[in-house]
């Protein structure tokens, strides 16, 4: 293929995912394929010559989009949402076509500068204090890992990128069990090992991790002669929303000297609403935070915003700078991959910069507030229906619910039952978590195009099909 024939078929495109997106609600939402159904389907060896662009197309419809969950579907309350508006798709489009590598200011001055800029407007956006510098990561997960290994360092006094860990004593890291998993994997790639990720119980119905089991943890470990390197606390936790007082975390970390990272991966996009602001109250005072816009704002994956309060840190925990990746001439310019752990980096502020100017605030702040109230509505009509209890109350648009319905027996198996049983069904799509060792339904508004009435048929769903249980 080349520029020309790229023409037609990107017009072919277009029209393909308008028609895709204009159809989404006649598809299941969860993929209903069996588990190598389409491995099977597969020739097994790559074609010696060049085959025709129409049967790959219509390979792709028979073969491949059956066996797709479809994120994008309106009725998708499973896990959190991973949006994709349209202009921001269309950014997408125009950085593919491009094609740069912006992982240096020269590389792309362009990128690196959008960068900055929009970052600043996130931080403006979510109420976050001047002082604060950003970043654009993949995910969250390289955020964290990026903030726990500069925990890890300011704690060795920046000896550990140098001669490792062997000889150091073992670097203790604070957090409740309600983080995500992403956490637990920074901690392995850091080298600081899961046995020193320090579970700090919950406390409360918002589930939040209690700093006054936090301080006896941290005074056992410096007495046992371990060094306590650093706090991660979360607003909006995966599992049920759990969210830490973190004005209350950051009291106990700077009495103690310690890093602390806030993970609001989810529930920060929420924060361009001033009135949910208070639920991260003290957040100005962390080191490092991280929020997806593509979550919940709807900046096509991927789009992770990650602030600082020092960047230096940041820089000289990851830098490397070899002759061939110096900028000479041009004093003062930020290399972005300086701030990653990749060296190579997409241009990913150009669908930020198209999704903030398309929407605005105003519009985005109306989508999240719809899906909150609309959650809030649905958690209300379930918990009025016998047999039925909400297990967490909503934590913005996110809350869990259990089928108890009298003489059921096994609970658990028959939650996972309904679940099961839904997704099958195709109409909606929803998730299990686990909250006190008992198994619950979790459900989330979070889809960019979702409306009340995809909410409704939720209710319908699950009301409909436990009776059939």
């Amino acid at each position: 293929m080349n520029w020309n024939d790229f023409r037609h078929w990107g017009r072919r495109a277009a029209d393909w995912a308008s028609d895709y997106h204009a159809g989404l609600r006649d598809r299941p939402v969860r993929a209903q394929t069996a588990p190598g159904a389409i491995l099977s389907a597969l020739p097994g060896a790559p074609p010696e010559t060049a085959e025709d662009m129409e049967d790959i197309l219509a390979d792709f419809e028979a073969t491949i989009l059956p066996g797709m969950t479809h994120w994008q579907h309106p009725r998708f309350f499973a896990y959190f949402p991973a949006n994709a508006a349209p202009v921001s798709v269309l950014a997408e489009y125009y950085v593919s076509a491009i094609a740069a590598q912006c992982m240096l200011w020269q590389t792309s001055p362009a990128a690196t500068e959008l960068e900055t800029r929009v970052t600043d407007w996130m931080r403006q956006a979510v109420g976050l204090r001047p002082g604060f510098a950003g970043v654009i990561q993949d995910s969250a997960s390289s955020a964290t890992l990026c903030a726990v290994l500069t925990m890890r360092e300011r704690a060795l006094r920046w000896r550990g990128n140098a001669t490792g860990l062997s000889g150091e004593p073992a670097l203790r890291v604070y957090a409740s069990a309600e983080v995500h998993s992403s956490i637990d994997r920074a901690i392995w790639i850091a080298g600081i090992g899961a046995a020193n990720l320090v579970r700090i119980p919950t406390t409360g119905p918002g589930r939040a991790m209690d700093t006054a089991a936090l301080r006896r943890a941290i005074a056992a470990d410096r007495a046992a002669g371990h060094l306590p390197a650093g706090i991660v606390a979360c607003v909006g936790g995966t599992s049920a929303g759990a969210t830490d007082d973190i004005a209350a975390v950051m009291d106990v970390a700077e009495a103690e000297a310690l890093y602390t990272h806030v993970d609001a991966a989810w529930a920060g996009s929420a924060m361009i609403c001033p009135e949910f602001q208070p639920l991260w109250a003290g957040v100005d005072r962390a080191d490092s935070v991280v929020l997806n816009p593509h979550k919940w704002l709807g900046a096509q994956f991927d789009c992770t915003t990650h602030f600082v309060a020092d960047p230096d840190d940041l820089v000289r925990t990851l830098a490397i700078q070899p002759e061939y990746l110096r900028t000479h001439g041009a004093d003062g310019v930020i290399d972005y991959s300086e701030w990653s752990v990749p060296l190579g980096r997409r241009f990913r502020a150009l669908k930020l910069w198209f999704l903030i100017r398309v929407h605005g605030l105003v519009g985005l702040r109306a989508m999240i507030r719809d899906h909150v109230a609309w959650a809030q509505g649905l958690a209300r009509r379930i918990a009025a229906v016998p047999g039925f209890e909400i297990v967490t109350p909503p934590m913005l648009s996110l809350f869990t619910f259990r089928y108890a319905p009298p003489r059921a027996g096994d609970l658990d198996a028959l939650n996972q039952r309904l679940v099961n049983t839904i997704n099958d069904d195709g109409r909606i799509y929803l998730t299990q978590t686990r909250i006190d060792g008992a198994l619950v339904v979790r459900f989330q508004a979070g889809a960019f195009t979702a409306t009340a009435q995809d909410v409704d048929m939720a209710f319908e769903v699950i009301t409909e099909i436990a009776a059939t249980l």
